[in-house]
């Protein structure tokens, strides 16, 4: 548990630099919204990250084993990267700045890769629930540091020293790597390239049948759907509501990051006893709730605020960090558990490349759909979408049908 203490915070805190950090450097050194709007599609590599993760599960580098070796290579890379981006000049070295924040991007998800790999095959099936809750917490948490901390230090210090600070919170992850041991199960690798990349699609539709396999994916794709698409707009929708942002800010920095970590943890004890399933059913409903929680809100109607206001927001903000908390715990648990010992990388990253598709193109749509439906109706379509991935666990997750056993690794 630990370990995934260390591995939550180094894959979280590359994200944020990029998502909070970056853009507060470039708006600071005078750069357009327009320009710093188009460094969001740097953000790439994270959805697009499965296409070569076969290489990571075939090759590995001659030191620290299969798994650790490419954790420590994309761990040092980032830290040499991210104090590299300070010594830049947004104005002078444009070209540059870019070029390096892709390159932070690339390993930032690559190590996601290996991370996600290593987990899986360092955690037993009785603790997946709470090692990826202990995980997904930490992964927000290190949020706190670029989004947060680094913030507060560039309002003292020159932005070089500010990068080279957050660099160096990436140092424990890269202790944790040279003390850990490789996983029994990353010791077998793919005997070629070919293998790598056909054997972990061959073995998900051959494990479960064509049909089976399709139900799955369908439901990794849906399950989230309604939540991602119901928050794609919540800032704009607080505006509207009549909200100032110092309301907005000071509500959603309290309400909305502790109930999800709290969430996360509960959601991963509390699997221990229910199990993936049950969890997967419970922590749904919660998560569908909160969706008419933003519904409700919008049926107010916009007003000034005033005390009982304040509270109706925190409440709304606070269900649905909680329910994306409960929910993304059992999530991610079931994708861990849904792969093949052999092939955990590229099957893992497959998943999550599924998982981050509607945030990252559907959840475009959801402009055209306020404008056109208003927000009332646009939460309640939103609600709706949150249905299918529910059913679909009648077939992929049921009530009472618990998986007793991992399927052993493929033999050589």
């Amino acid at each position: 548990m630990l370990i995934c203490i260390f591995t939550g915070f180094a894959s979280g805190l590359p994200l944020y630099l990029l998502l909070n950090l970056v853009p507060a450097w470039l708006k600071t050194e005078g750069l357009s919204l327009k320009a710093i709007g188009a460094f969001a599609l740097i953000q790439f590599p994270y959805t697009w990250k499965f296409l070569w993760s076969p290489f990571l599960d075939r090759y590995a580098l001659p030191w620290l084993g299969r798994r650790r070796g490419w954790m420590l290579a994309t761990q040092l890379g980032l830290i040499g990267a991210i104090a590299w981006l300070g010594r830049l000049s947004p104005n002078a070295d444009l070209p540059l700045v870019v070029g390096l924040t892709v390159v932070l991007a690339f390993l930032s998800a690559t190590q996601d890769i290996v991370l996600d790999a290593f987990r899986r095959e360092l955690l037993p099936d009785v603790e997946l629930g709470l090692g990826n809750a202990i995980h997904v917490n930490a992964y927000r948490i290190a949020g706190l540091v670029p989004g947060s901390l680094s913030l507060i230090l560039a309002d003292h210090l020159p932005w070089e020293q500010v990068f080279l600070i957050t660099a160096l919170f990436m140092v424990p992850g890269a202790a944790m790597t040279l003390m850990s041991r490789e996983p029994a199960a990353a010791v077998r690798a793919p005997r070629t390239l070919r293998e790598a990349v056909v054997e972990p699609f061959h073995e998900f539709f051959h494990r479960h049948g064509l049909r089976e396999a399709l139900y799955v994916l369908a439901f990794i794709f849906l399950y989230k759907l309604g939540d991602s698409l119901c928050t794609a707009l919540a800032t704009p929708f607080y505006l509207d509501m009549g909200y100032s942002k110092t309301e907005i800010g000071l509500i959603a920095k309290n309400a909305g990051l502790w109930p999800s970590v709290i969430g996360g943890l509960l959601g991963g004890l509390w699997m221990v006893k229910l199990g993936i399933n049950r969890a997967l059913w419970l922590f749904g409903v919660v998560q569908i709730v909160s969706v008419l929680g933003f519904a409700w809100l919008a049926w107010q109607g916009a007003a000034p605020s005033d005390p009982t206001r304040l509270v109706a927001l925190a409440v709304v903000i606070g269900l649905e960090a909680l329910g994306v908390g409960l929910g993304t715990t059992a999530f991610v648990a079931y994708m861990a558990r849904t792969t093949h010992p052999a092939y955990t990388a590229t099957q893992l990253a497959l998943f999550t490349s599924l998982m981050a598709m509607p945030r990252t193109f559907i959840n475009a749509t959801a402009g055209a759909l306020v404008e056109a439906l208003g927000w009332f109706a646009f939460f309640n379509l939103c609600f709706v979408l949150a249905i299918p991935g529910m059913l679909l666990l009648f077939r992929v997750a049921p009530w009472d049908g618990e998986p007793r056993a991992q399927p052993a690794p493929a033999q050589p």
